[in-house]
């Protein structure tokens, strides 16, 4: 039986009256995503006509999943709310903290001893308050949600930028910062602008070595890395039909990466057969029960721009399989193409590393597919040329890919079996070398590739494709290789080709575990004591933020006027940082140091007036001397600042380093949210060039900020050395609830005030 089944059959039970009323109420027939988020609108907002991109709204979430690095913040926080228990259901996974090094076991070990510390913590956190608790080892947090909790027209919230993994079983899944979390955990509405709404028609059926992957790296490659930015994105047509629950959930994961809210498909027989694999036969009957609620009406299939904001047609019969990169997952390559692209652009031709698995494909599909190519190179006597590392999604599918064999196909040809976590998708990789910062290319079936994210090496161009297509081109070793026209000379000389992957949607003798990680919270945990040791590198309780001051907005000066893409990567960085993730104090040594120096083209290395002089210092030192100094500190960026994970620490360390505001062209969704959320100011340039009259010696004055109202935009005044002078306005989107938060000095402290805290 599923997890919080009542709570599913209560939603399933109104959601027919809540869409018909909907469906009057704006006139019209109703998209899938329309229906999942009228269903949920909390009593705060009342059921009317939301303008898409403009109202915000407040919603009602089912549910909250944390995976380990940004739980120990979130939970931080809501330690701080005064509240007993969490108000929805609620998980912790612990998929982050284990760094990819040897193999699973040892891996595994090594973790536990190391990071016992932050697992104690959580899971004592955990059982105070009612949270439930995958143990290190049980899998990755978005394919645990896919296999335990996802449910068709449900909402759901996760800390961690590809919840959006759960529209593969027909959610509205969305990534958000721990500050979100708590407020949904505490009972609070969830506030979320209604997002515009983004349909991709998909039509024929894919064939050889295309694969659901295929179509998410097409997508990214027509919408770029911003173009999704404030939409959800909705797959229809008879090609949606056509995939696995888990394909449609590698699709729905990837959408974090051209920005979107959040992706979905309408609910079908592949969802079901998933959930009655899954063991929640009863929540695919109610789902039945419902079907027409779990999917757009007919109206808006039929007429598709009619109905939404933007619509894209992909033909499935021509698509091709794709490789994305490098530096970024939305340059978009056909494999017929590659070969001549990595000429043309000078990549790499040798292969060092292939990866396969990750949140993003790690399915026993996924895993079968792709040891069916493995297994035809064994018979053909090939073995892979370059490294080949394969990360299991969950425990379950690691138990089950065991028992059928498949990961010995893996082993035949060299392969790796890691941990099941997420290892080197989110630079948790000790790789061997990457320390000489050699130039090499290195392709995996994660989702994103940004410099260094994957090994630390700056030099590293990391290629997004299928797993099967991972599994090819790692055999071959050799960037230019097209395993869908291509030959490999195998051991006795001879020329082999390799055959299209072949392979099972669903375990054919079922799935199976012996432990798959979960441990239930007490039933009362106000015994419960967490403790938190004041020596401690890894843990550290907080404190109130203070709000900002309208004198506090004068006489700042620039922190870092940041260069190009400036992802949370950049901000926050993950691989070795992951261990001071519930430390603010310590992991504020990481703000902005992988950010490019506009001035300098360097990272790390900032000039500071703090006292008069103008030298050179890293970026979190520059911050602290300003702050000693009390002076406050701006940050300049360029288009989609903060893009990439979801994490809070992005906007929480420059929120304890003393930044006042962050000033853009313009920001990725999540980051936004988290700035506003830690009472900073976020604006944006009303004018983009007005980002070139910034100079590194300025003093930057914010006016208006004693009037700051919705709609109304603020004034930014640069005081030259020279003795000259600009201003220029900068907007905003804050309501008057978010204004409330800045004047509070966070979110987390309006709540506290209204506890009486």
């Amino acid at each position: 039986m599923a997890f919080d089944i009542d709570m599913i059959k209560k939603h399933y039970a109104s959601l027919g009256e809540k869409v018909n009323a909907a469906r009057e109420k704006l006139g019209r027939p109703l998209t899938l995503t329309e229906k999942i988020l009228y269903s949920h609108l909390h009593p705060e907002s009342p059921l009317e006509d939301y303008k898409r991109g403009d109202s915000y709204v407040f919603f009602s979430p089912d549910r909250v999943a944390m995976q380990d690095a940004t739980a120990q913040m979130a939970l931080l926080q809501f330690m701080m709310a005064g509240k007993k228990k969490v108000a929805v259901p609620s998980t912790v996974h612990c998929d982050h903290l284990i760094q990819a090094k040897v193999g699973a076991d040892k891996d595994l070990e090594i973790a536990k001893d190391s990071n016992k510390e932050v697992y104690d913590f959580l899971n004592s956190v955990s059982d105070k308050y009612g949270v439930g608790f995958w143990k290190p080892g049980a899998g990755i947090i978005h394919q645990i949600v896919l296999e335990n909790y996802a449910f068709p027209g449900g909402m759901m919230i996760g800390t961690d930028s590809h919840t959006v993994n759960a529209g593969g079983l027909g959610m509205v899944a969305i990534g958000i910062g721990g500050a979100d979390a708590v407020d949904v955990m505490a009972g609070l509405p969830w506030e979320l602008k209604m997002p515009k709404l983004l349909g991709v028609k998909l039509t024929g059926k894919m064939s050889g070595w295309t694969t659901p992957k295929d179509v998410i790296l097409k997508v990214a490659g027509i919408v770029s890395a911003k173009g999704g930015t404030g939409y959800i994105v909705e797959y229809f047509g008879e090609g949606a039909k056509t995939f696995s629950g888990t394909g449609k959930g590698t699709i729905c994961n990837m959408g974090a990466e051209i920005g979107a809210t959040t992706s979905n498909f309408g609910y079908d027989d592949s969802m079901k057969r998933y959930l009655e694999a899954t063991d929640r036969a009863d929540v695919a009957a109610a789902a039945d029960a419902v079907r027409e609620h779990l999917n757009g009406d007919a109206e808006v299939y039929a007429d598709p721009e009619k109905y939404f904001d933007q619509v894209i047609e992909i033909d499935l019969n021509t698509l091709e399989p794709h490789i994305n990169g490098p530096f970024t997952p939305d340059r978009a390559f056909p494999i017929s193409e590659f070969a001549a692209a990595v000429e043309k652009n000078d990549f790499p031709s040798v292969l060092s590393v292939g990866l396969i698995g990750s949140c993003t494909n790690s399915s026993y599909e996924d895993l079968a597919r792709a040891a069916s190519i493995a297994k035809q190179a064994a018979d053909k006597k090939l073995k892979a040329k370059a490294e080949f590392t394969i990360t299991p999604g969950s425990e379950l599918v690691r138990f089950t890919t065991e028992r059928d064999g498949i990961l010995d196909e893996f082993e035949k040809i060299g392969g790796v079996v890691l941990a099941n976590a997420c290892g080197p998708c989110i630079g948790m990789w000790a790789r061997v070398g990457a320390e000489k910062q050699e130039r090499n290319a290195i392709i995996h079936s994660f989702n994103r590739n940004f410099a260094k994210r994957a090994d630390g090496n700056p030099n590293t161009q990391a290629f997004v494709a299928s797993p099967e297509l991972v599994t090819a081109m790692t055999i071959a070793g050799d960037m230019k290789f097209n395993p869908l026209t291509d030959t490999l000379i195998n051991e006795d000389g001879e020329a082999v080709k390799l055959d299209e992957p072949t392979g099972f949607e669903l375990p054919p003798k079922g799935f199976d575990v012996e432990d798959a990680g979960y441990e239930a919270p007490a039933e009362d945990g106000s015994g419960i004591n967490v403790v938190v040791s004041p020596t401690s590198d890894r843990l550290q309780l907080l404190t109130p933020f203070v709000p900002i001051t309208t004198d506090e907005l004068s006489g700042m000066r620039l922190l870092i006027k940041a260069k190009g893409k400036c992802t949370t990567d950049h901000i926050s960085m993950a691989g070795p940082w992951l261990k001071y993730r519930g430390h603010l104090e310590n992991i504020s040594n990481n703000c902005y140091i992988g950010a490019v120096n506009a001035y300098s083209d360097e990272t790390n290395n900032v000039i500071n007036y703090a006292d008069g002089t103008g030298k050179y210092m890293a970026v979190p030192d520059s911050a602290r001397a300003y702050q000693k100094a009390d002076i406050g500190t701006v940050v300049f960026g360029e288009d989609n600042l903060g893009e990439g994970s979801s994490r809070e620490h992005a906007a929480m360390e420059p929120r304890f380093l003393g930044i006042k505001a962050v000033i853009v062209k313009s920001f990725a969704r999540i980051h936004e949210t988290n700035l506003k959320k830690q009472g900073l100011l976020a604006l944006t340039f009303v004018n983009p060039s007005d980002y070139d009259k910034v100079r590194q010696d300025d003093v930057v004055s914010i006016k208006g900020f004693e009037t700051f109202a919705p709609d109304t935009n603020l004034v930014v005044e640069l005081e030259h050395t020279d003795g000259s002078k600009d201003s220029f306005e900068v907007a905003h989107t804050y309501n008057a609830a978010q204004i409330d938060w800045v004047k509070a000095g966070s979110a987390l402290n309006k709540i506290r005030k209204d506890q009486g805290l």
